[in-house]
């Protein structure tokens, strides 16, 4: 077990009179260390039409968020296929269940 407690974020999200937001805090921690402050857990894919976020670990997020929006492509922007799809593809795939 690891000496390192790893702490998540927040991503929260508002729909209010056909308008949404979606925001989080800006830093990658590890235990109560800041490693970075500037990090972008909130995306624009699929040429700015989806706004996605991510909580948990970076790199895995970097690549979930790269799957998402092939799936996206792949479904012509249908979020909830491409959101089953992935997640599909997640159990099958031994490296995507590795992920965080």
């Amino acid at each position: 077990m690891s000496a390192f407690k790893l702490h998540a974020t927040t991503v929260v999200g508002v729909i209010h009179n056909g308008k949404a937001a979606l925001g989080s805090d800006g830093q990658a921690t590890m235990d109560k260390t800041v490693m970075k402050s500037t990090v972008k857990k909130v995306r624009k894919l699929y040429g700015g039409k989806v706004l996605a976020g991510f909580a948990g670990s970076t790199a895995d997020a970097f690549t979930l968020f790269e799957k998402y929006e092939e799936k996206l492509n792949e479904y012509n922007g249908n979020m909830q296929r491409a959101a089953v799809e992935l997640a599909k593809e997640w159990r099958k795939d031994k490296f995507f269940q590795k992920l965080e």
